[in-house]
């Protein structure tokens, strides 16, 4: 499944996306991944629908949040509309995917209008025993909050520490810079300015390490 992030990762780095699918080899991928969970299956239908998520972060281009930002939020939403779209249903693939594209980033929107800093930690990394998603907010330590009460909680909790062990260690350092999984939590122009680079490389390398960190979390479920 790692190996999935380098078209990834490429594409909205250079903003150079696949080609958009045929009507048959969609029919095709979609039947792979409805009938046997093909995962490979599953990353051609996103990799190959990249190119809307650019389509419709366009829209946002003028919010205060970073583009790059949205269109990440905005691959999040096409890798749950490929999860949950029906095969049976009456809409195609690009629209339904295009709603939750859509929806996704309204959503993270909206809930980040206060907290600037929290821009990722909503994204979906796991389940819980009743198919409840939890995000990488509910991961981390808060100190109203305790996260070992339950043994479900403590074993999301190690599932968390395991995959943040993948993560290089330039990685890692922004990750708990960023998230404040050893001190305060930091901007990323601050990050930058400490580490002396960019602000952009300091976004692509958390993008990055959050994309790792989502499909490990979801392969734990």
């Amino acid at each position: 499944m790692i190996f999935f992030l380098l078209p990834i990762i490429g594409a909205i780095k250079s903003e150079s996306y696949p080609r958009k699918l045929t009507k048959e080899e969609e029919e095709y991928y979609l039947n792979l991944y409805a009938t046997k969970k093909d995962q490979n299956a599953r990353n051609k239908l996103i990799e190959h629908n990249l190119r809307l998520v650019a389509h419709i972060a366009k829209k946002y281009e003028n919010t205060l949040e970073d583009k790059d930002d949205i269109l990440s939020i905005g691959v999040i939403g096409l890798m749950k509309a490929v999860d949950s779209f029906k095969i049976n249903a009456n809409n195609k693939l690009a629209t339904y995917a295009a709603r939750c594209i859509e929806n996704e980033i309204l959503m993270t929107l909206r809930a980040n209008k206060n907290k600037r800093n929290i821009l990722h930690l909503q994204s979906p990394i796991a389940c819980d025993k009743d198919g409840n998603e939890m995000e990488l907010l509910d991961m981390i330590e808060d100190k109203d909050v305790d996260l070992y009460k339950s043994y479900e909680n403590k074993k999301l909790q190690e599932s968390l520490n395991k995959a943040l062990k993948t993560l290089s260690s330039r990685e890692y350092d922004i990750i708990s810079r960023r998230y404040g999984l050893n001190k305060e939590a930091q901007t990323q122009k601050e990050i930058a300015k400490e580490l002396k680079i960019s602000r952009s490389y300091v976004s692509r390398i958390e993008k990055r390490a959050l994309l790792k960190l989502y499909f490990l979390m979801k392969d734990e479920k």
